[in-house]
C-alpha cells in the first residue's frame, strides 16, 4: 500500500473564469503551478490529475502528472461533489489498478502560489498528530468581531454580543484563521467512514504565510494572481543571476 498520493482535480467547466485551469498565468497554464510544485514534494508518492477535460488531461501530461482517467461527466458538473471526485478516484485506482494508498493530499489548481514545502509540511504535521485530516489555513482578513449583517432596510445588525468598542481593537483581539483552500489532507480511512475531508473536531489546521495562500476563484482574483506570479518570478530570475 502507498502512503501518499497527490490529487489534483480540475473539471473543465467553470463560471468564474473560464477555462481558468489551463489558462494562462504569468507564461504557464494555471494547472501546471501546481503539478511542478507536488513533482517537487518528498512525501508524495504520486500525483495524479482528476480531470473530464482531454485537453487539460493532456497539458497536465505534459507537465508531469498522471491522467489515468477521464472523469465522468456526471462528476465534473457546478453541482458535483468534492467527495464524490475523491471516491471516484480512490475506488478507479483500487478496481483498475489493484492500487490503495493510506493518505490523499487534495491540492486545487487554483492555489498556484503553494509550494513543495507547504505540502511536505502538512502530510508531516498529519503524520505527527496522527490525525485524521490536516487542511490550509491562512490568517482571516477580518476578525468574525468584526462582521455584520446588513437588514433589508440597510441596517447593519450584530453577529455577536460585544458592545464594547475597546474590546474591536486588533490589538486586544485572539488571532484567527480561515482556509485558504490550498492544502487538505486526509486518511482515506476516515475520509470513507465520514464522507468529508475535514471532519468536525478531528481536523488540525496547517497555518501557511498569506503570500501562498492566494484563491483564484474570480477574474479579478486571476489578474492579480498574474501580477503577482511575474513579480514572483522576477525576484527569483534577479537572485538566480546575482
Amino acid at each position: 500500500m502507498a502512503d501518499v498520493i497527490g490529487l489534483i482535480t480540475a473539471r473543465g467547466g467553470s463560471k468564474g473564469v473560464p477555462r481558468k485551469n489551463i489558462r494562462e498565468l504569468a507564461g504557464k497554464p494555471l494547472i501546471a503551478w501546481t503539478i511542478e510544485e507536488a513533482l517537487k514534494s518528498q512525501e508524495l508518492d504520486r500525483v495524479i490529475v482528476s480531470t473530464d477535460d482531454k485537453e487539460i488531461a493532456s497539458i497536465s501530461r505534459q507537465y508531469g502528472a498522471e491522467v489515468p482517467f477521464i472523469r465522468p461527466l456526471k462528476l465534473a458538473l457546478d453541482a458535483s461533489s468534492h467527495v464524490d471526485v475523491i471516491l471516484h478516484t480512490i475506488d478507479w485506482l483500487a478496481e483498475n489498478e489493484q492500487y490503495e494508498m493510506e493518505h490523499v493530499a487534495l491540492l486545487q489548481p487554483t492555489s498556484p502560489f503553494r509550494i513543495a514545502e507547504d505540502i511536505d509540511g502538512a502530510i508531516r504535521y498529519l503524520k505527527e498528530k496522527s490525525a485524521k485530516a490536516v487542511i490550509g489555513m491562512m490568517e482571516a482578513p477580518s476578525h468574525p468581531i468584526c462582521l455584520r449583517h446588513i437588514n433589508e432596510d440597510g441596517l447593519l445588525v450584530e453577529l455577536s454580543d460585544v458592545r464594547d468598542e475597546s474590546q474591536l481593537r486588533r490589538q486586544a483581539l485572539e488571532d484567527v484563521y480561515a482556509f485558504n483552500g490550498a492544502l487538505y489532507v486526509f486518511r482515506v480511512d476516515a475520509f470513507k467512514e465520514k464522507l468529508t475531508f475535514r471532519p468536525y473536531q478531528e481536523t488540525y489546521g496547517y497555518i501557511m504565510p498569506t503570500e501562498r495562500s492566494w484563491e483564484i476563484d474570480t477574474e479579478w482574483e486571476f489578474l492579480v494572481a498574474d501580477l503577482l506570479m511575474q513579480n514572483q518570478q522576477r525576484d527569483v530570475s534577479r537572485r538566480k543571476a546575482a
